[in-house]
């Protein structure tokens, strides 16, 4: 499927939600859904619409075929398995949601591939999660919501720990990304965002805690310790780039351990970057000034654009269309960077 101007769209940010757990979500009273919304700096009415949209995969082929999307690599959304305290049952839910990934996609393979869902609260069986998902059921690679609880909600361990270190080289060895994705800052930090809830979420706090985590990587030596490592960052890197510049020049002034190449460097070799939910000429020159536009892929952010007034899906593949980019660009952003990375026919 492409638009009318014959432009291909893969789109590689795209959440979903198992059914049951939708319908969990919105079984709640009104006062309660509205608390859950309003903790995520949502108003009821945009919650309760994209949690509609996340379970139904039919309506998500008519988004992308009214916008003219050719394919999604679909994810569970945040917080998903890093948000399940306990361990024994966080493995079993990234299992049962792999499976139910993985048979929706099965029934249009040409329309849509799948990212999978792990339980870093068991690295070892994280890993053997992880090699089922990719072998046997032929995912793309994994996407991690941030920081995996360990137990309470009040903590979390993050990509950088050596506890880790199995599964990133599982990941080098399977030669697949890891996509790091959003979600609401752990307690100690969100105090600052105390009586602004509307600064928790994708206002401000889902960027600043995935950027965050990204720099820990960045300055762990993490790229450095495993250089074949693949890292996604979604809306145009959390802001990254923008700031690579002064982070780079402050560091190097610090005494403390050194990496071996520049943050730049890095972000050419093993950090990828996607357009999910940031449709700004802008914010994409900076990235393309910054990074290339080989490591940049269109994502829209599905469904969490659709109740927007001018960010849906459609409006995002108008906008990948008509930025002023040269047409080699556009075409690697639209659709031939995904083709590479992921192996996409």
């Amino acid at each position: 499927m492409t638009s009318a101007n014959g432009l291909p769209k893969i789109a590689i940010e795209e959440a979903y939600e198992h059914p049951d757990v939708v319908r969990s979500h919105l079984s709640q009273d009104d006062a309660s859904l509205r608390k859950l919304a309003e903790s995520l700096g949502q108003t009821p009415e945009y919650y309760r619409k994209a949690q509609e949209l996340l379970p139904d995969f039919d309506k998500r082929l008519e988004v992308m075929d009214a916008a003219g999307i050719e394919h999604q690599i679909i994810s569970l959304t945040s917080p998903g398995i890093q948000g399940v305290v306990d361990p024994a049952e966080a493995t079993a839910e990234a299992r049962r949601q792999n499976d139910f990934l993985a048979k929706e996609v099965s029934q249009h393979p040409d329309r849509f591939s799948g990212f999978a869902a792990v339980a870093l609260q068991e690295p070892d069986k994280a890993v053997a999660e992880l090699r089922r998902a990719v072998r046997d059921l032929g995912f793309k690679g994994v996407l991690v919501n941030g920081y995996t609880n360990e137990g309470d909600s009040a903590h979390g361990r993050y990509l950088d720990d050596p506890v880790y270190y199995p599964f990133w080289e599982a990941l080098s060895e399977l030669d697949v990304p890891l996509y790091l994705h959003p979600r609401p800052p752990l307690s100690a930090v969100s105090s600052l965002y105390d009586g602004h809830n509307e600064m928790v979420g994708a206002v401000w706090g889902f960027a600043t805690e995935t950027a965050s985590h990204a720099v820990r990587l960045l300055l762990s030596g993490h790229f450095d310790r495993f250089p074949a490592s693949k890292l996604i960052l979604g809306h145009m890197g959390e802001g990254l780039p923008g700031m690579l510049w002064r982070v780079q020049t402050e560091y190097d002034m610090t005494t403390l351990r050194k990496i071996k190449k520049s943050l730049a460097e890095y972000f050419a070799d093993n950090i990828w970057i996607t357009t999910s939910g940031y449709f700004s000429d802008q914010a994409l020159h900076n990235v393309l000034l910054t990074v290339g536009a080989d490591h940049i892929l269109f994502s829209v952010d599905y469904p969490y654009m659709e109740p927007s007034r001018d960010a849906t899906s459609a409006d995002a593949v108008k906008w990948i269309e008509r930025t002023a980019i040269s047409e080699l660009d556009r075409r690697k952003i639209a659709h031939g960077n995904a083709r590479a990375l992921f192996g996409l026919g």
